[in-house]
């Protein structure tokens, strides 16, 4: 937890490269100790455990010290009051992010069962791998909401209207664009990269090639709705970003990995993720225009 908040905190500081070395660290040094503890020290899955408690560890110890002390960006940890109407207020504004992950978990499982209905354990592993590479290309999403929610929740406190348009017109640009280019680069690489998981096995290789390729396609959304959801939540509308976060992950998702199948069979639960990003989209783009005066100044009536 304290790995993943100080990145924020580092970016409101203006230490967004100390937030980077504290991440790479912390990776590198979850690298080097697997290896040890591993292929070394033979410790099996407890020294893979090991080594990832350790490398969290620095992750969130390292940015605790740092803002503990005296130091030259705008933050420092310091002695206060308990402000319990303002915890309350800020567990409500991450709504969205508890929704995601809890939809993330439930809506695997759901995945799995209806892949063991079609598809049986080849199609649990597809999607397995699918997992992981999505979170890679994800990444790039998650990482720059995560860097512009300050700006955007900066703007929003000072009134800067004009800013908060700019930055929403500039960043949906650069989401699609970059959503895209993800896509045609990952149909590009959808058989290396299957070749690296499952290039054991010929036939499971092909379904997870096919998979990839189609599931490329939810790449081109994904980081707009993604991006909106934080946008609200930089907004301090809590319920807003999780309404989108929830239908995205959950609602939708659900809905299309239970129907598609039907009349689709197995192709059907391949494109379920772009069809739910279609959906959210679209819901993203109705709370963007039902709450624009919430960043244009026009009008506060709608908050």
């Amino acid at each position: 937890m304290l790995q993943n908040v100080f990145q924020t905190f580092f970016t409101t500081a203006e230490k967004p490269k100390l937030g980077l070395f504290t991440t790479i660290a912390a990776g590198v040094a979850n690298m080097l100790l697997d290896a040890l503890f591993i292929a070394v020290f033979r410790w099996g899955v407890a020294g893979a455990a090991l080594a990832t408690g350790i490398s969290q560890c620095i992750g969130g110890l390292l940015p605790l010290l740092y803002f503990l002390r005296p130091n030259s960006s705008l933050l420092q940890l310091v002695k206060t009051n308990m402000d319990l109407p303002i915890l309350c207020k800020a567990c409500t504004n991450g709504a969205s992010e508890l929704m995601s992950n809890i939809s993330g978990s439930l809506v695997s499982m759901l995945y799995n069962f209806q892949l063991m209905r079609f598809a049986g354990e080849n199609g649990v592993a597809a999607y397995g791998v699918l997992m992981y590479i999505q979170f890679i290309f994800v990444a790039v999403f998650i990482g720059y909401t995560i860097g512009t929610a300050p700006i955007i929740g900066y703007h929003y406190g000072a009134g800067n209207h004009s800013e908060l348009k700019n930055m929403l017109c500039k960043s949906f640009l650069l989401m699609d664009t970059a959503g895209v280019c993800m896509m045609l680069l990952a149909k590009i690489l959808a058989y290396p990269l299957a070749n690296i998981f499952v290039g054991y096995d010929h036939e499971l290789l092909e379904m997870t090639r096919h998979a990839f390729a189609v599931f490329a396609f939810s790449f081109i959304l994904a980081g707009l709705n993604i991006f909106t959801s934080s946008f609200f939540t930089a907004l301090n509308n809590g319920a807003v970003s999780a309404a989108i976060s929830f239908t995205r992950t959950l609602v939708f998702q659900t809905l299309s990995v239970l129907v598609l199948p039907i009349f689709w069979g197995l192709e059907g639960i391949w494109w379920t993720i772009t069809v739910a990003e279609i959906l959210a989209f679209l819901v993203s783009l109705c709370f963007l225009r039902w709450h624009a005066g919430r960043f244009t100044g026009t009008s506060r009536a709608k908050d």
